[in-house]
């Protein structure tokens, strides 16, 4: 029995041992033997190494086999059949690019795929049904179908399913679905029951419709907006607003997140300048999710930011203006799914998150590969600038 890491395994190997995934979730069972496509499965879960059955005796010219390493003890840590890898060469863009693609050709991804392209056709049709007043259309539709995206997957799958989608489709409609997805997530982290769950997807999925009331030259325009654009655009909750209140039962707290997604704790959002306890929750809740998606997407001033990068950004003025007990939640979970994950440091050397710093979230501790350690809340100015 060998340890090899992923990216060095070919077609033909068989797994020694169960391959289990941080979530507990056995995706290749021992005996297996591997294929291109379950190699690529390997890497959409983050899988750095495996073992698999010997293999045949190295030429005399290969290296011989890294010793293996014992991993630190942590008590928040999952058993996993992870270890820390042999000293590889730093990452570059095209590595992490490679790993996208490698996503993108996983069955799990073209899966997710083809059910996010069929939730796109019926957003589109519902929303247009209800700006011409046309309400004939079922919210319990929507729901099915957007069932299809989060059945069988865990929280963080999701987000890195719609991280690695955003080239495909990054529109009022993609943006309204992703909002809707990520703000189920952290339902699902409030342990919302389902009817909430289902109330606050909804929520999402229409929060933006009062934005397809803008121009696209004005709502897709590249430069600087000027007053009168920005006062235009700042107007959509409230048309968003006026939009859906007149839909046979629909739930208030989609009324409010629609009209409130935008105010911030302290008074200093939009339209109405609400202060925290002026909230709904669920407005609270979609407001995180809008603006981790705007975050996580591309833009033409910089690149999508990565999941460390977010949470420093929200560290660094979120808690003033998102509600402390969704925030914090949301950004627990999001650095604690990243553990025993490999990174990018901003000095372009790869390493191994094995321990959230719960103070500072977007600082872990993490090992290199020659089992040195660094406590990033300790070091100013290294930062984590990309997830492996």
């Amino acid at each position: 029995m060998e340890l090899i890491i992923s990216r060095k395994l070919t077609a033909g190997m068989v797994a020694a041992k169960d391959i289990v995934t941080k979530h507990g979730q056995t995706i290749v069972s021992k005996g297996t033997v591997l294929t291109d496509t379950l190699i690529a499965r390997l890497s959409f879960y983050r899988i750095d190494s495996i073992y698999v059955e010997d293999l045949p005796k190295p030429l005399a010219e290969e290296a011989p086999q890294e010793p293996e390493v014992t991993e630190p003890s942590i008590a928040t840590s999952v058993t996993t059949v992870i270890e820390p890898e042999p000293v590889v060469a730093k990452p570059s863009a095209r590595d992490t690019m490679a790993y996208t693609q490698k996503i993108k050709n996983t069955p799990e991804f073209l899966d997710f795929q083809v059910a996010y392209s069929k939730n796109i056709a019926l957003l589109t049709k519902v929303l247009d049904q209800i700006i011409a007043g046309d309400y004939s259309f079922s919210f319990d539709e929507l729901l099915h179908e957007a069932g299809h995206l989060y059945h069988g997957k865990t929280n963080l799958e999701i987000l890195d399913l719609l991280h690695t989608i955003r080239a495909v489709d990054d529109s009022v409609y993609a943006h309204s679905l992703n909002v809707a997805l990520v703000s189920r997530t952290i339902g699902r982290w409030l342990r919302l029951s389902k009817e909430d769950l289902n109330v606050l997807t909804l929520a999402g999925l229409l929060h933006d419709i009062g934005k397809l009331s803008i121009p696209e030259e004005v709502l897709n325009k590249q430069g600087k907006l000027t007053d009168e654009e920005f006062d235009m655009i700042r107007q959509h909750p409230l048309t968003g607003n006026r939009l859906l209140k007149n839909i046979p039962g629909i739930d208030r707290r989609i009324l409010s997140a629609t009209l409130q997604h935008h105010e911030r704790s302290d008074g200093s959002g939009y339209p109405r300048h609400l202060q925290q306890d002026e909230i709904d929750d669920f407005a609270a809740i979609v407001a995180i999710a809008d603006v981790y998606d705007a975050m996580t997407a591309a833009r033409t001033y910089r690149a999508p930011l990565c999941a460390f990068q977010v949470i420093e950004s929200f560290e660094r003025d979120g808690f003033q203006k998102y509600n402390p007990k969704f925030i914090l939640q949301f950004l627990d979970h999001i650095a604690s799914a990243y553990q025993n994950g490999r990174v990018v440091l901003s000095d372009g050397r790869s390493c191994r998150v094995i321990y959230i710093n719960h103070r500072t979230l977007s600082k872990p501790m993490i090992q290199f590969d020659d089992g040195s350690v660094i406590d990033l809340s300790l070091q100013k100015d290294l930062h984590i600038t990309s997830v492996l």
